[in-house]
């Protein structure tokens, strides 16, 4: 099986145009193997893109986990997906609406130097309630802004937003130590108020044009970077009154730049980079 290694700012994936239909198990059983970093090729994720016109204007989008589970929705897959569609002749370089099990989403490239792409991505349009994210703790909430998450001797205030997946957001003055956030990270991804696990990420507002954040992806672990969940942390803080509307996400690797437009609609701007091509045994 031939693919594509790509990555978003170090969040790494596998782009694989299949040659025929995978489903869930067989799909999933296959994640688990090539993306392990030790026997396998390595990455936070597969993902599959199949083009569904002759014109190259609109694509079928799936992402697997490394534990074997898919995911709604990734932004920073969905870059890698477009950057490997645009090097591979099969689309220009935008529009082109991608169909996710979240929705449809729109990529557009604007710029790109071979290796390199900048590519601005429809994100959809933040959910707040309760039952969008999901978050069942027994009651029905307009909103989870600083709402209390009691784990053991711990209490977090978590503001949860739905981009399509679960991401629940907690603020801190500065960053814990490593092993201390990827603890939390991993108690609050399986906390039983989300049914669907969810995504994590740890935020420090430098002013109210820039945020830094670390993120803990649901099956997957710690992640150099996550375009959902820049998304979501970009949301978070906006909602909360901390940041304008533009702010610009750093990240372990770089920066990219969220936009919340006045329709609803989050626009998201950063780099995706191909690694290599290569070809995976599957027997």
């Amino acid at each position: 099986m031939k693919f594509t290694k790509l990555h978003g700012l170090g969040n790494d994936f596998l782009v694989v145009r299949p040659d025929e239909e995978l489903d869930a198990p067989r799909a999933g059983e296959l994640a688990r193997r090539i993306c392990e970093r030790h026997t396998g090729v390595g990455a936070d994720g597969i993902v599959f893109v199949d083009l569904k016109d002759a014109a190259g204007k609109t694509a079928v989008f799936r992402v697997y986990n490394p534990d074997g589970s898919e995911a709604e929705m990734c932004g920073n897959g969905l870059r890698c997906a477009m950057a490997f569609l645009v090097r591979e002749g099969n689309v220009p370089a935008g529009p082109v609406v991608f169909e996710t099990a979240a929705g449809r989403r729109v990529c557009e490239v604007k710029a790109n130097t071979g290796l390199t792409f900048e590519i601005r991505t429809d994100m959809g349009t933040p959910r707040f309630r309760s039952s969008e994210i999901p978050f069942d703790d027994g009651q029905a909430r307009e909103k989870l802004l600083d709402h209390p998450l009691i784990i053991g001797d711990k209490r977090y205030g978590i503001t949860c937003v739905s981009m399509g997946n679960p991401h629940c957001d907690v603020f801190v003055e500065r960053f814990p130590a490593r092993v201390e956030w990827h603890a939390s990270g991993r108690e609050i991804e399986l906390h039983p108020f989300f049914p669907n696990r969810t995504n994590v990420e740890f935020i420090r507002v430098l002013n109210r044009g820039e945020i830094e954040v670390r993120f803990w992806e649901r099956g997957v672990g710690e992640t150099l970077a996550s375009g959902t969940g820049s998304s979501a942390a970009a949301v978070a803080s906006m909602v909360k009154g901390l940041t304008d509307r533009t702010v610009k996400v750093r990240t372990s690797l770089g920066s990219l730049i969220v936009e919340w437009a006045e329709d609803g609609t989050i626009f998201q701007t950063g780099p995706a980079e191909v690694v290599c091509d290569g070809e995976y045994f599957t027997a």
